[in-house]
């Protein structure tokens, strides 16, 4: 397969440390040789551990800083103008969340009130919209049907709602105070509460999954939720060798965000096509786009401000976390480390880590190891037959990475 010149837009102005103390996003694409080679150095030492430890769960390209990339375009590989890959995928979701808030059949008022609240339209639909175009996808290259399936919408909504009683069970255990720029659950009912609310999503998730009546789908997407559990019992702890914390990160980054995108491709794609060949397409793209995201929102973390992501930024921080962009910046600065292992909690620490990520590549390279994730996750999508909506799959992939919010 002839290869695929990427297109985005976040691209880094790659400078030494000293002259960089924050990073500054230019017209220009990932990092050009180091001069001084010893600065290079642990990054490789990274990669080589993180792809001998990984290998057999995650695809990684090789990273290379002497990589270019192509300028952001608008076309297709064919040549056709890209569809708004959220406009075409609208067309299958319309009433989403009045149709998710049907299937919470709730008799309690506030709970009722508890469980509807992140369902107010205002989410991003991020998940349902891939969900339904790859179900559109999976059904063209299977026999020519653009029709979407009503068990593949309904995994639209699935998908939502368990991401969605995520976000409230994880806001409980951060005591989180805002999400999507207004107040969480747990604040306005109370901790107690808002694990009974995203316990009731759960279930009326459960039930819709059910309905499906296909026990392989059934099988694939309760693999989520247990998927989701590891993920955070993994964010809970943290490994003492330096040389495990990467594979860690990587980990719980799948379980926790792109377990449940990868498992959703999956699903839609079994209901529209036999071909083991493509379930596995569908499950690999899903896969590399949620860790792509994942990366992504952990550089945001840095770069944005609270008022762009509806959320404190430095909340990872806050929370203990090494991330991406720490776990980089442990490379240049060791002294961090010690921070890590007693998870920020000394005073100073979370002003000082930030400090240390910022004067470092830290940013620049979770950003350039995103991208490689979205290479490869356009690499198993081009494997399907054209379309519309392959071609919107492979545009999400460059929104993914140029999203600031």
């Amino acid at each position: 397969m002839a290869s695929w010149r990427w297109p985005w837009r976040r691209c880094c102005s790659w400078r030494p440390a000293s002259r960089s103390p924050r990073p500054c996003f230019s017209g220009r694409s990932g990092p050009p040789a180091a001069a001084d080679a010893g600065v290079q150095m642990p990054y490789f030492n990274l990669e080589k551990t993180l792809t001998s430890a990984f290998l057999h769960r995650y695809s990684i390209s090789r990273l290379h800083h002497t990589t270019s990339a192509a300028c952001c375009c608008s076309k297709t590989r064919s040549g056709e103008k890209y569809t708004d890959p959220f406009k075409l995928g609208w067309r299958d979701l319309k009433d989403l969340y009045e149709d998710i808030r049907k299937e919470l059949v709730i008799s309690t008022a506030e709970l009722k009130e508890m469980s509807d609240y992140y369902f107010d339209g205002k989410g991003k639909a991020f998940r349902p919209i891939i969900v339904v175009l790859m179900a559109r996808a999976c059904n063209i290259h299977n026999n020519n049907s653009r029709d979407v399936q009503a068990g593949q919408r309904s995994i639209a909504l699935i998908a939502e709602m368990i991401h969605t009683a995520s976000l409230v069970h994880d806001d409980v255990i951060d005591n989180a105070s805002s999400r999507r720029g207004k107040h969480t659950v747990n604040k306005i009912w109370g901790e107690k509460k808002a694990v009974l609310a995203g316990d009731i999503i759960l279930s009326a998730a459960s039930i819709a999954l059910a309905r499906i009546g296909n026990t392989t789908v059934i099988s694939i997407l309760t693999q989520v939720i247990e998927d989701l559990v590891r993920g955070e019992f993994l964010q809970l702890g943290s490994k003492e060798n330096e040389n495990e914390r990467f594979a860690h990160y990587l980990e719980k980054t799948f379980k926790k965000t792109a377990s449940l995108i990868a498992n959703s491709c999956k699903a839609v794609s079994v209901l529209g096509c036999p071909d083991p060949a493509v379930h596995e397409i569908a499950y690999q793209y899903g896969k590399n786009v949620g860790i792509a995201f994942q990366l992504i929102d952990d550089v945001l973390d840095f770069t944005s401000c609270s008022d762009q992501m509806g959320k404190p930024t430095s909340a990872d921080l806050k929370l203990g976390l090494a991330t991406g962009p720490v776990l980089f910046a442990c490379q240049q600065f060791p002294e961090m480390n010690a921070m890590i292992m007693r998870r920020f909690s000394l005073p100073g620490d979370v002003d000082r880590a930030r400090e240390y990520v910022l004067q470092s590549d830290g940013v620049q390279q979770t950003t350039y190891l995103a991208q490689q994730y979205c290479h490869e996750a356009i690499r198993e999508i081009s494997k399907l037959r054209p379309s519309p909506e392959r071609d919107a799959l492979i545009q999400l992939s460059e929104i993914v990475l140029t999203r600031d919010k």
